[in-house]
């Protein structure tokens, strides 16, 4: 099969080359420099540079056609979901529909679809009139109708002083309003073929991701679905919302009394330690899976399930100087933990990151840890969050906590082999 990769995902996430075979199949890669440089070497497959900055759609179309026939294509990034539609049409390859995708990236068209499945949801409002009053009145948050990772969100203590804030903005037409929920925040991430639900892990955050962007650490941790609950309501969301094919990352609430809430969804893989987590638990590595299940080809064997639950903490460094010279204390009795699987640390001589991200090499401490009892597992990750911490260069002076800043990469590993790595 001849196949064209969009490549915007960094590769160590994908790993194509273990859900692709690149012998059996002519592949090529079409993707902008950073991305296209992290491609390995010795991988067999063509490679297509798009210009810095250039527009994916315009860049794209402007070098492949429909004669050079190729058959599928892979566009795993949410954001070129989109785009990628435009992509399909120009080369002629069936794929959903711009309706379809719109539902799995837009948060207002999601809920929208949600409306008559009987699925809760929070009151939303995406385009208020002036002077008119939300149907609700206490805290309310205003987040982009596209994005991820929780840039751009805002929480305010009431309506009134949200919608203050709303008509402040210069493009309100990209954001919502929406009532805040209560409650523990889960993620549960699968796999959808044929529109059918066939996997799914569920998991806890630790902390709030929208809190992550105010510098503090976000962790999550699988917990059992004993009754099928969870599954139960992913289900439901899948067949009100269409999803057909590929990934699944759905993030909900779960209030103090027990009621599941959607919160939203996403058709692609979910980041940070994710991936790693869910193939550990299940045995499945979602991106080969979705690759087999968008390109129509059988889906690989799954490995053997590690008979644990699985989580990850990611520490951030972007609301701080970037300079290198930081300091990271990690307290002994935590890095040297049976849960810890894999801690990763930035060297000190590395800028820490400027820009929102969960990647283990970019962030300054990232844990990999795992368990018998998902209990014990959260408590560990909690008090991971609550003592681990990471000072700025102005701040730290010269010396290196724990000697990790100085170690930096990997630091400590529990034997478990990451995918691709």
């Amino acid at each position: 099969m001849k196949i064209l990769v969009i490549h915007q995902v960094p590769y160590r996430k994908i790993s194509y080359h273990l859900g692709l075979d690149h012998e059996r199949h002519e592949v090529t890669y079409i993707g902008h420099p950073a991305r296209m440089a992290d491609l390995p070497t010795g991988l067999r497959c063509r490679r297509i540079e798009l210009a810095e900055g250039e527009d994916l759609v315009a860049g794209v179309t402007a070098r492949v056609s429909r004669a050079d026939g190729y058959e599928g294509m892979l566009s795993l990034s949410e954001f070129g979901m989109l785009e990628s539609w435009h992509i399909r049409r120009h080369l002629g390859l069936a794929g959903p529909s711009l309706e379809h995708l719109e539902r799995v990236r837009d948060k207002v068209s999601m809920k929208r679809a949600l409306a008559d499945s009987g699925i809760r949801y929070p009151r939303f409002e995406a385009a208020p009139a002036p002077c008119d009053a939300l149907p609700w009145t206490g805290r309310t948050v205003i987040k982009p109708r596209q994005g991820a990772s929780s840039e751009g969100v805002t929480v305010h203590d009431t309506a009134r002083d949200a919608l203050t804030a709303y008509w402040k903005l210069e493009h309100r037409q990209d954001v919502q309003l929406e009532e805040y929920i209560d409650g523990a925040i889960l993620h549960a991430d699968g796999l959808v073929s044929g529109g059918t639900l066939v996997d799914l892990a569920v998991s806890r955050y630790v902390n709030k991701p929208v809190d992550y962007l105010g510098g503090a650490p976000l962790a999550s941790h699988q917990i059992p679905d004993r009754d099928g609950r969870y599954r139960d309501f992913a289900e439901r969301v899948v067949e009100a919302l269409e999803i057909e094919a590929g990934t699944l990352h759905l993030e909900l609430f779960e209030t103090e009394e027990g009621e599941l809430v959607f919160l939203e969804v996403a058709n692609r893989m979910g980041g940070a330690g994710v991936v790693d987590a869910h193939l550990r638990h299940t045995g499945v590595h979602l991106p080969s899976h979705e690759i087999a299940i968008r390109l129509g080809l059988q889906r690989p064997a799954p490995a053997e399930p590690s008979g644990r639950h699985h989580g990850w903490l990611a520490v951030p460094g972007h609301h701080l100087d970037p300079a290198p010279g930081h300091t990271i204390h990690v307290p002994p009795e935590l890095r040297d933990h049976p849960a810890v699987d894999a801690l990763y640390v930035l060297d000190r001589e590395r800028p820490l990151p400027d820009h929102v991200t969960y990647h283990e090499w970019l962030v300054p401490v990232f844990i990999e840890a795992s368990h018998e009892d998902p209990e014990e597992l959260g408590a560990f990750l909690r008090e991971c969050a609550r003592t681990i911490t990471v000072e700025p260069a102005e701040a730290g002076g010269p010396a290196e906590a724990d000697g990790l800043a100085e170690a930096g990469g990997l630091v400590k590993a529990g034997g478990l082999v990451k995918a691709g790595g």
